[in-house]
C-alpha cells in the first residue's frame, strides 16, 4: 500500500540509486508491524528535507516510519557491501537490517537518502532477524542528533517508532524503527563489495555515481578517481578530527561504517568519554583497543588504505604506478589530520592566531587533563572562566592540579599575546566547547525508562538538553556533569 496527500506525495522522491545502479542492491519489503506509534518525530529535519511536517507527526506517518505502509514513489531496496570488521575482512555483509525507501532533494538542493532501519529481514540478512530493538534506535536518535548540534557531520534521525512488535535478545523487547537521513549510504565498504568479486567496471561505474554525488566538482576530470580518494581522505581527516575534538569515541570503525560523504554513520557501540584518556574503549568486543580514541585518526588512515585498493585499476592502468600514486595521497592523511586537528584545536583554546608551538600548548593541555583525571568536556569548557581571571571551576575538573598549575602561565601568555578582549575570547570559548554532551549514565537511564518502563521522558528531557550543547541554561542544570566516579566502567554493545 502506499501512500499520499490529496496530489502531493509526501515524499517527492527521486531514487537515482535504484534506477541508475542495478546490480548493487536486491529488492526488499518491510516486515508488517502491527500497531506503530511513533515516539520521536524530527519536524526541524522533515521541515529542512522539503516534507510536510504536519502531515508526517501523525497515525500516517507512523505507518510510513514503522514500515507498515510504504509512501508513493518509495522503491525499498537493501545495498550490498562488504567491510573489513575489526581487521577482518567479510566479502558480504550488506544491508541487513535495513531498507532504503529512495532519494529526496532538500530545501538547500543536497540529495538525502531516507532509509528504515530495524524494518525487518533482508537478502543480507544472514540469519539474523532485520528487526531493531527500541534502545539501540533512540541511542541512535539521540547521538546522532546530539552530533549534528555539535557541528559534526552526520547521519541524522527523521523519527523513531514503536512497531508493536516484540524482538527477542538476550530478553524480549519492544521493537522499532529508526528513519535514518544520510547524504548517501556509500561506504569504503561498498566498494569493496565489488573489487573482491573482480568486478572492476562496477567499482567504476559505483566510482562514477559517488564522484556525481558528493564530488561533482570532480565529473569528467582527468584523474577523478585519485582526487575521488583524495576527496574522500579529506573529508574523513576533517571528521575524526572533530570527534577527538568533542571526546567522541565512535567504537566501530569498520570499513562498513566509513562513509564515503564524510558522515558519522551507525552509532551501536559510542560514547562521549568523561575523564580524558587515549586508551578510552567502550566497546564490549573491543577487547584489543583496536577502536579506542587515541586510535582512531590511525584507523581512519588504515581505512582509506583499504578504500585506496579498491580504486587502483581506475587510478591507472600500471598497477605499480597506481600504487605509487595512490600511495603518495594516502600518506596526505597524516598532515590533513593534523591541519584539521590544530585549526580545532586553536579554537577550544581561544586562539586566534597562529603560532608553530601551538601543538605543543594544546598536547600540554591534554596531558594534564590525562595527569589530573580530568573531564575532557568540563575541562575546556571551564577554560572560558579561567580567561577572565577565575581559574577555580577549571581547578576543581581536575584531581590533581600539578600539571595543569605548570600548563596555564604559558597558556595565559599565549593569550595575552593577541591583546583580546578576555569576554570576547570567553564567548569564543563557549562556542567551541560544549557544556552538554550526551553523558552516558544520562543515556542509559533515559534508554532503561523507555524500555522497561515505557517512560519516553528522560529521552525527551535529555534530547532537549543535547540538541543545545553550547548554551548553559538553568533547566538543565546537573546535565553538564559526569557520572559518578565509583560507577562501574560503562560498556556498550554492537547490533540493535
Amino acid at each position: 500500500m502506499t501512500t499520499k496527500t490529496q496530489d502531493r506525495p509526501l515524499f517527492p522522491f527521486d531514487n537515482t540509486f535504484a534506477r541508475e545502479m542495478e546490480g548493487f542492491y536486491v529488492a526488499a519489503r518491510t516486515a508488517p508491524a502491527r500497531s506503530p506509534r511513533l515516539v520521536a518525530f524530527n519536524r526541524e529535519l522533515a521541515e529542512e528535507l522539503g516534507l510536510d511536517a504536519d502531515a508526517l507527526d501523525s497515525d500516517v506517518g507512523a505507518r510510513i516510519f514503522g514500515g507498515a505502509e510504504l509512501p508513493d514513489g518509495a522503491t525499498p531496496i537493501a545495498q550490498a557491501y562488504a567491510g573489513h570488521q575489526f581487521g577482518h575482512f567479510v566479502p558480504q555483509l550488506g544491508d541487513g537490517r535495513a531498507l532504503l525507501l529512495g532519494e529526496v532533494v532538500d530545501r538547500n538542493g543536497r540529495r538525502r537518502d531516507v532509509q528504515l532501519k530495524g524494518s525487518g529481514p533482508t537478502h543480507f540478512s544472514r540469519g539474523g532477524d532485520g528487526l531493531a530493538a527500541l534502545g539501540p534506535v533512540l541511542r541512535e536518535y539521540l547521538v546522532g542528533e546530539a552530533m549534528h548540534a555539535l557541528g559534526v557531520p552526520t547521519t541524522r534521525a527523521l523519527a523513531a517508532t514503536l512497531t508493536g512488535e516484540l524482538v527477542q535478545r538476550d530478553t524480549v523487547l519492544p521493537g522499532a524503527v529508526l528513519t535514518r537521513v544520510a547524504a548517501s549510504h556509500l561506504r569504503v565498504g561498498t566498494f569493496q563489495f565489488f573489487m573482491a568479486r573482480g568486478d572492476v567496471e562496477r567499482v567504476r561505474k559505483l566510482a562514477d555515481h559517488a564522484i556525481a554525488r558528493h564530488f561533482p566538482e570532480l565529473v569528467g576530470a582527468d584523474d577523478r578517481y585519485l582526487r575521488l580518494l583524495e576527496g574522500v581522505r579529506d573529508r574523513q581527516a576533517a571528521l575524526v578530527a572533530k570527534w577527538m575534538q568533542i571526546g567522541f569515541v565512535h567504537g566501530v570503525m569498520n570499513t562498513d561504517n566509513t562513509s564515503i560523504s564524510g558522515e558519522t554513520i551507525d552509532y551501536g557501540p559510542c560514547a562521549f568519554m568523561d575523564r580524558h584518556d587515549p586508551a578510552t574503549v567502550f566497546s564490549s568486543i573491543d577487547r584489543n583497543g583496536r577502536y579506542a580514541y587515541g586510535n582512531q585518526p590511525y584507523v581512519a588512515a588504515w581505512n582509506l588504505s583499504r578504500f585506496a585498493e579498491t580504486l587502483l585499476p581506475l587510478v591507472d592502468d600500471d598497477r605499480e604506478r597506481a600504487i605509487a600514486r595512490a600511495t603518495e595521497s594516502v600518506e596526505a592523511f597524516a598532515p590533513a589530520f593534523a591541519e584539521a586537528w590544530i585549526a580545532g584545536a586553536r579554537r577550544k583554546l581561544g586562539l586566534a592566531t597562529e603560532r608553530d608551538d601551538d601543538v605543543e600548548l594544546t598536547n600540554g593541555f591534554l596531558a594534564a587533563l590525562l595527569s589530573g583525571s580530568a573531564d575532557h568536556t568540563l575541562g575546556f569548557r571551564r577554560l572560558a572562566e579561567a580567561v577572565l581571571g577565575d581559574e577555580q571551576p577549571l581547578r576543581d575538573e581536575f584531581e590533581d592540579a600539578t600539571a595543569l598549575d605548570a600548563w596555564l602561565p604559558t597558556w595565559r601568555a599565549r593569550i595575552a599575546a593577541e591583546s583580546r578582549d578576555p569576554a570576547t575570547v570567553a564567548d569564543e570559548l563557549r562556542l567551541a566547547n560544549p557544556i552538554y554532551v550526551p553523558r552516558n549514565h544520562r543515556v542509559e537511564a533515559a534508554l532503561d525508562a523507555a524500555v522497561e518502563r515505557a517512560d519516553l521522558a528522560p529521552f525527551r528531557e535529555l534530547l532537549a538538553v543535547v540538541v543545545r550543547p553550547f548554551e548553559e541554561r538553568p533547566e538543565a542544570k546537573g546535565f553538564e556533569r559526569p557520572g559518578p566516579k565509583d560507577a562501574e566502567p560503562y560498556v556498550t554493545f554492537c547490533g540493535t
